[in-house]
């Protein structure tokens, strides 16, 4: 990475970690309490640049409302949860619905342009790849630089299914994140002709309830199935080695797998099926994510083997062709956004940690973040074959 001088190089916090236990309300007052400041900001963030576009604090409201049927038949308990970190943090109900529907908000704000996309590079590295065995599943989060200072770390205990952690923008109900039960997912931007005709459950939701899920089928089956209001890349992985990528269509969905034990995905449809059913729109704004994923893979496809978190890291941090590249450093987009690599999460299950590195760009030093585990054995209690003499 270049170095940067200290008079360039803004004050880099890690984000904070915030637990939460109890029934859905009850955590979501915790987690308001908690991350009160973090969500205001994130709330006014959003607001002007929503209001920039002629709307009122109203129309926003009216807007965000409009989700709430729509995450109410998905699933009561979030609306619930959204409510009560709307009273923890002192604010409006609607606030936190945008926050958690803030990319179809801003896309339906204003169809008129191209709105912000996360860019976003993911890779997973199955167990037959690594040094050690175990699974490494991992993501550069490229979105606003502002969000740097509204990002929190969620940890979740419950009595009802496996605890988790998310990294995630303070007041919404998940992003990145593991379980307990040792699913993994991250998610990239991706665009096609089908996106906004009609409305979908949106994102955050579809991720957080993978990450309730206990069994890697049903989360799975939840990213498949659910509506979507638009296209949507998500990268799903088990601790015991298995990983799909998941590339969504608001209507139908195009698995990707691994090509000996790594996947690398950034912010264009791969699948030949997608390509020849839909039209791939997001290039036109990112066309750097057809070499992303390439400086991905070619840093570790030749390390299949011996792939440590180490390396993992190293090939998030590329700089190849600066400020385009898989490690952004802060710079204006096509919409005078500041837009940059906001965060690296890289996620090791098997040993129940997360690792957060803000703003990587300037200052790649990992923050670790624990959860306890309850994955069984692999094969540990099947039935066994039992062959004639």
């Amino acid at each position: 990475m270049p170095e940067q001088t200290p008079a360039s190089a803004p004050e880099v916090i890690p984000s904070p970690l915030i637990e939460v236990t109890g029934p859905p309300r009850e955590r979501g007052r915790q987690y308001g309490e908690q991350a009160a400041d973090r969500i205001r900001r994130g709330i006014e963030h959003y607001s002007e640049q929503l209001i920039a576009k002629a709307l009122t604090w109203a129309d926003i409201a009216d807007l965000a409302q409009t989700f709430e049927p729509t995450v109410a038949a998905f699933d009561p308990a979030y609306v619930e949860e959204m409510k009560g970190i709307a009273e923890g943090a002192g604010v409006d109900y609607a606030a936190i619905m945008m926050l958690n529907a803030r990319t179809e908000i801003l896309k339906l704000a204003d169809r008129r342009e191209a709105g912000p996309s996360d860019g976003c590079t993911g890779l997973i590295a199955l167990p037959s790849a690594t040094a050690d065995g175990r699974l490494i599943h991992a993501q550069n989060w490229d979105w606003k630089a502002e969000c740097a200072e509204t990002t929190v770390v969620l940890k979740v205990t419950r009595d009802d299914g496996p605890d988790f952690l998310t990294y995630t923008e303070a007041g919404a109900l998940g992003r990145s994140g593991m379980n307990a039960a040792g699913i993994s997912i991250t998610a990239n931007y991706l665009e096609s002709d089908r996106d906004y005709r009609d409305l979908g459950v949106p994102l955050p939701f579809i991720r957080r309830k993978v990450l309730e899920c206990a069994q890697l089928v049903d989360a799975m089956k939840c990213v498949y199935v659910t509506r979507k209001s638009c296209a949507n890349n998500m990268m799903i992985s088990h601790v015991g080695g298995v990983a799909i990528n998941f590339e969504c269509a608001p209507d139908e969905t195009f698995p990707v797998k691994a090509r000996d034990g790594l996947l690398v995905h950034a912010n264009h449809f791969q699948s030949p099926v997608a390509l020849g059913k839909l039209v791939e729109c997001g290039v036109r704004n990112m066309p750097d994510s057809l070499y992303r994923d390439m400086r991905v893979d070619g840093a570790l496809r030749p390390q299949i083997g011996t792939i440590t978190r180490e390396a993992v890291a190293e090939a998030l941090l590329d700089d190849f062709e600066t400020p385009f590249s898989v490690c952004r450093p802060p710079r204006p987009n096509s919409q005078n956004n500041l837009t940059a690599t906001v965060a690296t999460v890289l996620m090791e299950p098997a040993k129940g940690r997360m690792y957060v590195a803000m703003l990587p760009a300037f200052k790649p030093e990992f923050v670790s973040y624990a959860l306890e585990m309850e994955v069984p054995e692999a094969n540990a209690g099947g039935p066994r074959a039992v062959f004639p003499d």
